[in-house]
């Protein structure tokens, strides 16, 4: 901070003597207006790092009625997916300008949700995003009166807000087409929570792709997203005979299935192809590296960030629902039969 300013703090005022510019124009900097020359606008810029500036923000906020800040809503951010979710939201609001203030709910019925919309709303933010991955937290979304602008990441069929998802039906289509086109007869499936609509839309493509085949979907096996359900339900598939293929629900899971069929004695793909589903960092590093679904969660952070702005920015108000694709990534973990 400059000397002549002693230890208080510099204002606009103080930016605008340094850089020899009206107070309007300083205005104008911070508010990236067009009409500024760049020889001025470097002026300024550097005046402000001169002076250790900084915006007060309170006081632009009540001048505009924009806080600059956008709220999310999460459940659950110890599993990879939601976690990631957030981080490509909260990375997406700083690039577009905004701060995040984030409410993670262990509750995801009607009232914990409300209460972290109540919340947020006291913060003053502008808008708000809710990652809404189980079937109760977008029906939740459905039944309350929302006041401000609001997307959901997943969300379901939630008419009554902008949904950004990815296609969870396309990717566990891709990931047994993929098992099938190696010749196996069928694919079994380790599916997750049934709450969770990122679940039920994955078991929809692995029925359909084996139903477009002629082939008859087998019963699916219950797991909760964890390693020790993919543990389990993998200590029971290597106890049947005729399993050649299987398409898990994520790469937690998958990384259970993969021990118990090396405690069976089961060769992973010579006997038995996997699939996972996330593509987390430690997929490539599994033994042997998994084959798997990979979501863009910086696509879905980008695109939910985008349509909320649209909203605040006054543009159209029609519910939006953008479908993000997923990509299939292939490894060691899948081949051919008898190749």
């Amino acid at each position: 901070m400059g000397s002549t300013l002693g230890r208080r703090l510099p204002v606009m005022a103080d930016v605008a003597k340094e850089a020899g510019v009206s107070h309007q124009t300083v205005s104008r900097v911070l508010n990236d207006h067009p009409n500024v020359r760049s020889e001025t606008r470097t002026r300024v810029l550097e005046a402000i790092d001169k002076l250790g500036y900084r915006r007060n923000l309170v006081a632009r906020a009540l001048v505009t009625k924009h806080s600059r800040t956008l709220g999310v809503v999460n459940f659950d951010t110890t599993l990879y997916g939601p976690a990631s979710t957030v981080y490509g939201i909260e990375q997406a609001a700083r690039a577009a300008g905004y701060f995040v203030s984030i409410v993670s709910l262990k509750s995801i019925d009607k009232a914990g949700v409300r209460d972290a919309l109540d919340y947020l709303s006291d913060q003053g933010v502008d808008g708000v995003v809710v990652v809404a991955p189980q079937r109760s937290a977008a029906q939740a979304l459905a039944d309350l009166p929302l006041g401000k602008p609001t997307v959901a990441v997943e969300g379901g069929e939630a008419g009554s807000v902008s949904v950004v998802c990815v296609d969870q039906v396309e990717g566990g289509r891709l990931a047994t087409e993929h098992l099938l086109s190696l010749g196996h007869e069928t694919v079994w499936h380790v599916r997750g929570p049934s709450d969770w609509l990122e679940a039920e839309g994955r078991v929809a493509g692995w029925r359909a792709a084996l139903r477009e085949a002629g082939r008859e979907a087998p019963r699916p096996l219950a797991g909760d997203w964890s390693p020790r359900s993919g543990y389990e339900a993998g200590r029971s598939l290597a106890s049947m005979k005729n399993v050649t293929a299987v398409f898990v629900a994520n790469d937690q899971m998958a990384l259970g299935v993969l021990r118990a069929f090396t405690e069976q004695g089961v060769r992973v793909p010579e006997e038995v192809s996997v699939v996972g589903f996330d593509d987390i960092p430690e997929s490539e590093f599994f033994s042997p590296p998994l084959t798997t679904i990979r979501q863009d969660f910086d696509a879905v952070g980008r695109h939910s960030i985008e349509v909320l702005v649209r909203q605040l920015q006054g543009g159209p108000q029609e519910h939006e629902r953008l479908v993000v694709p997923p990509r299939f990534v292939t490894r060691l973990s899948t081949t051919r039969v008898n190749a």
